[in-house]
């Protein structure tokens, strides 16, 4: 499997995924029920948790995450669900960024 190489510092811009990269990474992605966002150059998907507490908890991981990787998601929470978009305005759609965030999200599950 390809190494994606993440940007870490707001000082480096990322780039968008080339036409290879977007072969390699977006369709596992597809498969885990991540979506094209209508109309724009964005990965979606709603989690649905048992309760609050677990889709807080969710969200806290997450935030860390985008803390160390200085990325950060579009989300929406009421009560057990949220809704996330990723892409990378920096670059104007999709990096390696959104799918490193798409996959430690998943991870998470």
């Amino acid at each position: 499997s390809a190494v994606l190489h993440l940007t870490r510092s707001y000082a480096t811009r990322p780039t968008k995924l080339t036409s290879a990269e977007r072969d390699l990474h977006l369709t596992s992605l597809l498969q885990q029920n991540w979506s094209m966002a209508p109309q724009r150059d964005a990965l979606q998907k709603s989690f649905t948790f048992t309760d609050f507490n677990a889709a807080f908890g969710f969200m806290s991981r997450v935030a860390l995450k985008s803390e160390e990787l200085c990325h950060h998601p579009e989300w929406f929470n009421v009560y057990n669900k949220v809704e996330v978009t990723l892409s990378t305005h920096d670059c104007g759609g999709l990096s390696a960024n959104d799918v490193a965030m798409a996959k430690f999200m998943d991870s998470l599950l």
